[in-house]
């Protein structure tokens, strides 16, 4: 008679495999991780990104995104164990080479040591991230956040301000059809693997996709340093948005619309929003790090 108790069965603990050749087939996914554009096409045709460092790896390694393999450097087998052992208990192998070996495949010296590859699903749709925000404010009384990115193609800045997001209870970010990707290798090791625990999906036709948003229940912010002076969008501060959001019931949001260095929003963009919000500055100082300022408006929003 079997246990009606029982789990499901256990998945066979992934192999520890040396490898002693930069052109061993089984490093493929690994290689020339310099090349963004060979790892672009990789990644499409493969439906994978990468994942380095360890702070990075562990995060991945508790997140949706199933690990399909680890490559360490010999030397950091030791100081990693935690994350061979995790990585090994998903049924996934965790290739160990010389750290000539694995500077040689990713074709630079390896940040700690430890790199992983990680299986890309489908993509999230716009309905259900919003759907999802149900009940995510940071503090009761504080509007449900989301964060919508027009333009950002530095991997960096992305990033930044996923790490950002994560630390003020935002709970998810859409990016326009024009937004580098978040799971690129340099966004994911920025953020320091929140990327990976933060829902994010692309909105789409833009800008009128605003409308969905706009219909779930969230007032559509522009965040820009100085509106412009013809701008029929009415402009308040991040005070008087935290109080229009947060007296409109429990589907209370906002959405804050970020733009890229730079250029900043699009007219386009900013017509189509609800609200313009500017962050004071001191006089000769006209813009911030686009992560800074999201920050800046997370913190004054999130109500910690």
């Amino acid at each position: 008679m079997s246990d009606a108790t029982e789990g499901p069965p256990a998945v066979p603990p992934g192999p520890l495999v040396a490898v002693e050749d930069p052109d061993d087939p089984r490093l493929a996914l690994y290689r020339a991780l310099n090349d963004p554009a060979a790892r672009d096409r990789l990644g499409v045709d493969q439906s994978v990104f990468v994942v380095e460092g360890k702070l990075a790896v562990e995060r991945l390694l508790t997140s949706r995104y199933p690990v399909r393999s680890l490559l360490v450097d010999d030397h950091q087998v030791g100081a990693v164990g935690d994350l061979v052992v995790a990585t090994q208990a998903q049924g996934a192998p965790v290739f160990v080479g010389s750290r000539a070996v694995v500077a040689a495949t990713v074709g630079f010296a390896l940040h700690r040591g430890v790199v992983a590859v990680a299986h890309r699903p489908s993509p999230t749709g716009t309905g259900r991230l919003l759907d999802g925000t149900t009940g995510t404010s940071a503090r009761v009384g504080a509007p449900r956040l989301v964060a919508v990115l027009e333009g950002l193609n530095d991997h960096e800045n992305i990033g930044a301000l996923f790490r950002n997001a994560a630390a003020f209870g935002v709970a998810g970010i859409l990016l326009d059809p024009t937004c580098a990707d978040p799971l690129y290798r340099r966004s994911v090791r920025v953020s320091v693997g929140h990327v990976l625990h933060m829902p994010f999906a692309r909105l789409a036709p833009w800008p009128t996709g605003l409308d969905a948003v706009r219909a779930a229940g969230f007032v559509v912010a522009a965040l820009t340093p100085r509106p412009a002076a013809d701008s029929a969008v009415p402009v308040i501060t991040l005070a008087e948005l935290k109080a229009r959001a947060s007296g409109s019931g429990d589907a209370a949001g906002v959405a804050l619309l970020l733009g890229a260095e730079g250029p900043g929003l699009t007219a386009a963009a900013v017509a189509a929003s609800d609200v313009v919000v500017p962050i004071p500055m001191a006089d000769g100082v006209d813009s911030l790090n686009v992560a800074t300022a999201a920050a800046i408006a997370f913190h004054a929003l999130a109500g910690l």
